[in-house]
């Protein structure tokens, strides 16, 4: 039994058994796949695929064990290169954060600015993403750490750990009619056709929900995923924007005006999620405690520690 056959288990099944998918992934030839696979199961003495021709069609019971098994290999393969890594030199690394574009254009500048600062030889990548892709990212262990307002505690792979919490805000062009009203209500805003995120980003449900509890039907006209994309539809009055608070700067956004929120609808706990099978390296615990200074080693390894015990890990 070899690695190399476990990755190219593991490579198929989330290419959707397209091997073809999977060599190009891997960087490899299909046929080698193939016989790889073949001989690994001559080895265990059972079917991880059934098989229709060439092609592979679904995952046997005892297949869907075996990949389970071989994920768990391969993790643990790729935490003792981390710790490896993490003593034998401190000279470089990789850190990837996957997040969505609210989290990387507004709240995590100052973060990334001092992490650089403390650790510059270690290179950062940010991915973006929906938050059901960040979640993605983590379980497949393409990012390292994960930052969104939703999706992060849903994973029982994940730990997820509150990183700080934010309201919404109503923008709207200067001079509307909102801002000479006193006291936003949920009914003052469904007279007007609104611009908001996509339903699969940060927070949105949370504006679905109060307009739903109050019996309320809103004209959202148009989505985006991007609060850039926003506020500049509401720019051209095509209609009233509800954003994250931290994505509207008075300074750069000179032709809106904000109103507060918050009364509305309820207030929003982004989280940070990694893992809870990875060893998590010096550096890593730098940038979680830079994302939010409460999240020290210590209190991150007390709630890891509470969770194997919890699970009867």
């Amino acid at each position: 039994m070899k690695l190399q056959q476990l990755k190219f288990l593991v490579e198929v099944d989330a290419q959707a058994l397209n091997v073809s998918e999977a060599a190009k992934v891997l960087f490899t030839a299909q046929p080698g796949i193939s016989k790889q696979i073949r001989l690994l199961e001559d080895e265990l003495g059972l079917t991880v695929f059934e098989r229709h021709g060439k092609r592979l069609t679904a995952v046997t019971p005892a297949g869907r064990m075996v990949l389970d098994a071989a994920r768990r290999i391969l993790r643990e393969v790729d935490n003792l290169k981390r710790i490896g890594n993490d003593y034998a030199s401190e000279v470089d690394g990789l850190l990837t954060v996957a997040t969505t574009h609210t989290q990387a254009r507004y709240a995590l500048p100052r973060a990334i600015q001092g992490f650089m600062k403390l650790r510059p030889n270690i290179r950062l990548h940010v991915q973006q993403g929906s938050p059901a892709q960040v979640v993605q990212w983590l379980e497949n262990g393409t990012a390292d750490i994960g930052i969104a307002t939703e999706a992060l505690g849903n994973s029982p792979d994940l730990l997820a750990l509150p990183c700080y919490q934010w309201s919404h805000l109503v923008v709207v062009p200067k001079g509307h009619v909102l801002l000479k009203k006193g006291g936003l209500t949920l009914q003052a805003l469904a007279k007007f056709p609104l611009v908001t995120y996509d339903a699969m980003i940060a927070g949105r449900s949370h504006l679905d929900r109060a307009f739903a509890r109050n019996d309320i039907t809103p004209n959202i006209v148009l989505t985006a995923i991007d609060s850039d994309v926003i506020k500049t539809y509401v720019e051209l009055g095509l209609g009233v924007g509800i954003i994250a608070e931290m994505a509207f700067d008075p300074l750069r956004d000179k032709a809106l005006a904000s109103v507060a929120a918050g009364h509305l609808f309820e207030v929003n706990t982004t989280r940070v999620g990694f893992r809870r099978d990875m060893w998590l390296r010096g550096f890593d615990y730098e940038f979680l405690e830079l994302l939010s200074p409460s999240l020290t080693r210590g209190v991150i390894d007390t709630t890891l520690r509470g969770v194997g015990e919890d699970s009867g890990l």
